[in-house]
């Protein structure tokens, strides 16, 4: 696991003052250091009790509606870790934001490597079909189960998932691009809204899965996590799987997307989109339908989503010379997705 600098200084004797009162013991000999990954919450290691956990809390600034929501994550790793052993046990969540002026969490930690566009010593790319089985069967263990059994019914809105989606996307892109909305983000909107879906049994969907949010076992190739629950809701099994095949980017894919670089799809000998969806279907049993139509709404809220972090990185909530180079990967991403609507997940 690799750290950085902590991008936003926490005010650590408040944090513990407050862990006291509750009966937790946050040590502070050390400065807790940073993790490198992730994009908007901050994540950091710290000792609760003796033993190691996770502070998380979200970034500083204007947030999106709907993101780094840590009430939310809470209430899903609450009721999930008894029934899903990759979901981290939740320690603590303060609510109060008169602490340091956000909620926070103390979540469990999990052993394990988290992995971006580059894959990390020692695995390699004949690693990529055991890791990419545990990541299917990840998802379709947590499709499987019953959201009413483990007390999330009310998590979501069963239906109208679809609509909802668009209609909270559209909004959110317009906003978030504001004059500068690339040719695409029209067009695609429209094709989006002419072909909705019908409704689908609606199961627990994390909401953003992809290998630097499923920890993976370097030694034994088995994952120990699967973190980054602040969006959790329910829906359609489908478009959990789009929102992974939308980071998945190919070789053959427009060279304006490769600089996405969130799974190492671009790795010589990775396997493609078709592997990945025909791993989810050996895991669940079945591909979901209407992937095609969810892969545009995935690939419209991932450009949306990239314009949101390059918007708080101006406004200086977020640090990083990655962060400059956001807007115009937003707008490779929207064409992309309009060029290939409807094609069957390509």
């Amino acid at each position: 696991m690799t750290y950085r600098p902590q991008s936003t200084p926490q005010d650590w004797p408040a944090i513990a003052a407050h862990l006291a009162d509750q009966g937790l013991w946050l040590d502070l000999a050390e400065p807790p250091p940073q993790f490198a990954g992730g994009l908007a919450n901050l994540n950091y290691l710290v000792s609760v009790d003796g033993a190691p956990a996770v502070f998380r809390r979200p970034p500083g600034g204007q947030l999106a509606h709907g993101a780094s929501d840590m009430a939310r994550e809470a209430r899903v790793l609450a009721a999930l870790a008894p029934a899903f052993r990759l979901a981290p046990r939740l320690l603590h969540f303060c609510a109060d934001t008169g602490v340091i002026g956000v909620p926070f969490q103390i979540l469990e930690w999990r052993p394990g490597i988290a992995i971006g566009g580059a894959l990390p010593y020692p695995l390699t790319v004949a690693d990529a079909p055991s890791m990419l089985a545990e990541l299917a069967a990840a998802l379709a263990s947590l499709h499987a189960l019953d959201p009413a059994a483990i007390g999330l019914a009310d998590l979501g809105r069963p239906g109208g998932f679809a609509e909802r989606q668009l209609r909270g996307w559209s909004r959110r892109a317009e906003a978030a691009f504001g004059t500068e909305a690339p040719p695409a983000l029209a067009p695609l909107l429209a094709r989006l809204a002419q072909t909705l879906p019908p409704d689908a049994p609606a199961r627990l969907l994390h909401m953003d899965p992809k290998f630097d949010n499923l920890l993976i076992d370097p030694a034994t190739k088995r994952a120990t996590a699967l973190i980054d629950w602040d969006m959790g809701t329910l829906g359609p099994p489908a478009f959990d799987l789009a929102v992974l095949l939308s980071y998945w980017i190919e070789p053959t894919d427009p060279p304006a997307t490769h600089c996405l670089e969130a799974v190492p799809s671009l790795v010589a000998g990775w396997p493609g989109r078709a592997e990945v969806m025909a791993a989810y279907a050996r895991a669940a049993g079945e591909a979901p339908p209407h992937l095609d139509w969810h892969l545009g709404l995935a690939r419209l809220r991932l450009a949306t989503a990239w314009m949101q972090l390059y918007r708080l990185w101006q406004q200086g909530s977020l640090s990083g010379l990655r962060y400059g180079g956001f807007a115009p990967l937003a707008a490779a991403i929207l064409a992309h997705a309009l060029d290939h609507f409807g094609d069957h997940a390509a």
